[in-house]
Parts: structure tokens; C-alpha cells; sequence
């Protein structure tokens, strides 16, 4: 894909399999497993198009068409609050 990196211009990427959380609408959808190519200095990672519009059809299917994933995990969330901020 990539013959360097373009935030950092590193030349040196590696083909990986890694998590990508797709995020829509308040909706996510974790996706284990996602071939990409990432940069080993900075850590930047690139996706072909095919991949990404794979993970927003799965997407909407889930969320939209009833299919079920192979599995849901519980995610409890937290507004941060600045008055427990210890510097």
C-alpha cells in the first residue's frame, strides 16, 4: 500500500492484524482482526478502502439489519471531570 509513512515519513511499515473501533451515530462496532499496514516509528496505521467499507457494511448490518454479532462486551463509560484532575 504505503511505501512510507505520511505523518512521519518513516519508511519502515509493518503488515499487521489489528482491533479498529468503528464509531457512528453513538453506535461502535470493535472489529478484531483487521489486516493494516503500521508505521514502527509513530505507530500511524493505514487501511485499504475495501477494509474499511467491509467494517461500515458489517456496521450497519448489525446495528441496522438485526444481524447479530459474535459477541457484545459491557463498556461502562465516564465523563472525565476536571475536579478530580491531580497534576
Amino acid at each position: 500500500m504505503n511505501t512510507k509513512c505520511n505523518l512521519c515519513g518513516n519508511k519502515n511499515l509493518t503488515i499487521k492484524k489489528v482491533q479498529y473501533i468503528y464509531q457512528h451515530d453513538g453506535k461502535f462496532l470493535i472489529v478484531e482482526n483487521v489486516p493494516c499496514e503500521e508505521c514502527d516509528y509513530c505507530g500511524e496505521r493505514y487501511y485499504k478502502a475495501s477494509v474499511i467499507k467491509k467494517i461500515e457494511e458489517d456496521f450497519n448490518n448489525i446495528h441496522y439489519h438485526g444481524v447479530k454479532s459474535k459477541r457484545e462486551l459491557h463498556v461502562p463509560v465516564e465523563n472525565f471531570s476536571e475536579s478530580v484532575l491531580v497534576i
